[in-house]
């Protein structure tokens, strides 16, 4: 599947945040007219991620629609 089928399909599941370690992602897709919220975690390190997490919930639960927020992870 496509990640542009991925987004069409969780948008259309419900889904309000899209979570991804896909840094290309901003270069990949057209975004306008999304509804889904798109979060791009800049590591994929999974210690440095976990050692994040809070940061990283407090953003998904503030991500407005159609936004596209990219997560700096130390």
């Amino acid at each position: 599947m496509k990640d542009s089928e991925l987004l069409v399909a969780a948008e259309q599941s419900g889904f309000t945040v899209f979570v991804t370690t896909d840094q290309n992602l901003k270069y990949q897709q057209n975004f306008s007219g999304k509804r889904i919220a798109i979060v791009v975690l800049l590591s994929t390190r999974w210690l440095h991620i976990k050692k994040s997490e809070l940061a990283i919930a407090q953003t998904i639960k503030t991500a407005l629609p159609g936004s596209f927020i990219e997560i700096v992870i130390p």
